[in-house]
């Protein structure tokens, strides 16, 4: 008697338990670490400004990582962005104002 209402809260349990472990888990991806290339800085400016990353460099930031100077060319505008993306907290650290820059390959930029 004093095992069959531990052993029945059990089986009571045991479907609950069951449909939390098979419920599917949200895709999230999670960007870690830091920014190791031009290509995740580019992301991370195009993401934050909305434009065309054309280029990117590294630049020394006040941290030990640095960081990548990116200029963003803006569709439809007559000015982009440059902004510096910090490598370790992979945030944009500040965005300026610059003259629009070509984007690459078109005719504009092969003059």
């Amino acid at each position: 008697m004093r095992l069959l209402l531990p052993a029945l809260c059990l089986l009571i349990a045991l479907p609950s338990v069951a449909a939390v472990a098979k419920a599917p888990k949200s895709p999230r991806v999670r960007l870690q670490g830091t920014v190791k290339n031009a290509k995740d800085a580019k992301t991370i400016s195009e993401r934050e400004t909305g434009g065309i990353a054309v280029s990117a460099r590294q630049v020394p930031l006040n941290g030990a990582s640095g960081g990548w100077e990116v200029d963003v060319h803006m569709p439809k505008e007559d000015r982009g962005w440059r902004c510096t993306v910090d490598s370790d907290t992979r945030q944009v650290h500040t965005k300026d104002r610059i003259p629009n820059p070509p984007l690459k390959g078109t005719r504009a930029s092969q003059r």
